[in-house]
């Protein structure tokens, strides 16, 4: 099957996004990373940041491509009002997992279609229940390069996954991209 490419910008150099895309026979015209500062406001709450994130990420690929239907995304980790992005080192990476441990938490995805004078936004939010990680466990999934890059400091479909007790909500979504609501978005504006 030839690969149509359809007419809208990834504003993400995610291999995670990409291939989610992919998976579902989407492939973006262009893909640009969209740089932008992602630190946390004081007194933003995880939807706030999330949708804020993923925006500006849309509006900074729109000023490169001003003519263009741009899809961004910004998935985070979150526990009651507490973010979790990319850990900044291993020590951090451990403290969320450990955080994490016996308890629920939430990844939250906000997925964002933009064109000149038009913003559309979906937040999506699956909640994950992690077994109790003993010591042992933390430190053989440190050992991998999984946790890197990754916000909560785990990758559900890698190692991580024996982790994972219970998922309630789209998997694809803590993955880095909810498909149901990207495609529909995407179909919305007649872009797939």
């Amino acid at each position: 099957m030839n690969e149509t490419k359809h007419s809208f910008v990834l504003a993400s150099a995610s291999s995670r996004r990409i291939e989610l895309l992919n998976n579902i026979k989407i492939f973006p015209k262009i893909i640009y990373s969209s740089e932008i500062n992602e630190d946390i406001n004081s007194k933003e709450n995880p939807k706030k940041y999330c949708i804020r994130v993923a925006k500006n990420k849309a509006l900074k690929a729109l000023e490169k491509y001003p003519e263009e239907f741009i899809l961004s995304a910004d998935t985070i980790v979150f526990c009651s009002n507490k973010i979790f992005l990319k850990p900044k080192d291993k020590q951090e990476a451990k403290r969320f997992l450990a955080f994490f441990s016996g308890r629920k938490h939430n990844v939250l995805t906000c997925v964002c279609l933009a064109k000149k004078n038009s913003i559309k936004i979906k937040k999506v939010i699956t909640k994950v229940t992690f077994k109790r990680l003993n010591e042992k466990e933390i430190e053989e999934y440190l050992s991998t390069t999984e946790w890197k890059d990754k916000a909560g400091a785990y990758a559900i479909q890698g190692y991580a996954e024996k982790f994972v007790k219970r998922i309630n909500g789209s998997y694809s979504n803590v993955v880095g991209l909810p498909l149901f609501e990207t495609y529909n978005l995407l179909n919305s504006q007649g872009l797939i």
